[in-house]
C-alpha cells in the first residue's frame, strides 16, 4: 500500500474539526461550505475514481456516525461525488483539473449531486416545495463551496510566484 493514499485519511480529522467549530461561523444563513467534498474531490481527480468512490463513502460514513446525522445519508451523497468527480482523473487531464478553475467546475458538479441527494434524505419537510428545497439546501450550498474551492488553486500559484 502507497503511503499516499493514506494522507487524506490522516487530514480527515482536522478537516472534520474545522468543518463542525470553524466553517459554522463563516455560515451565510445558515449556508455553509463543505470541506470534506473538497478533499473529496481532490482525492478523486489526483487518485482516480474507485479510490475516490471508497474516500467519499469512508467520509461520509465517519461523517454520519460523528455529526449525529442520517446514518447513510452523507456517506451516499459522497459516495457519489466521489464517483463523479473520478470522470475527471486520467493521467493525461489529471494536472489540467488541479491546476486550473477547471477544478471548481468539477467541485460544483459534485456539490450539487451532493447537496441534493443528502437534502432528499435529511431535511425533507413537507411544507416546502421541492423547488424551494434544491434551491435553498442544494444549489446556495454548492455554489459556496465552489466559491471555497477556489482557494485550493489560488494558493498554489501564489507559492510559485514567490
Amino acid at each position: 500500500m502507497n503511503w499516499r493514499h493514506l494522507i487524506p485519511l490522516i487530514i480527515f480529522f482536522p478537516l472534520l474539526l474545522l468543518q463542525v467549530t470553524i466553517i459554522p461561523l463563516i455560515s451565510i444563513e445558515s449556508i455553509v461550505p463543505d470541506l470534506l467534498l473538497i478533499a473529496v474531490v481532490y482525492s478523486s481527480i489526483l487518485y482516480g475514481q474507485i479510490y475516490g468512490t471508497v474516500l467519499g463513502s469512508v467520509y461520509g460514513i465517519l461523517f454520519d456516525l460523528i455529526a449525529g446525522s442520517l446514518l447513510g445519508s452523507s456517506m451516499l451523497s459522497k459516495t457519489v461525488a466521489g464517483f463523479i468527480a473520478g470522470y475527471y482523473s486520467s493521467e493525461t487531464k489529471r494536472e489540467k483539473y488541479l491546476n486550473s478553475y477547471s477544478f471548481t467546475f468539477v467541485v460544483f458538479l459534485c456539490a450539487l449531486s451532493d447537496t441534493a441527494i443528502y437534502s432528499f434524505f435529511s431535511s425533507w419537510d413537507f411544507n416546502i416545495n421541492l423547488f424551494r428545497i434544491l434551491f435553498n439546501y442544494s444549489l446556495l450550498p454548492s455554489i459556496y463551496t465552489t466559491v471555497l474551492s477556489s482557494i485550493v488553486i489560488i494558493i498554489p500559484y501564489k507559492k510559485s510566484f514567490n
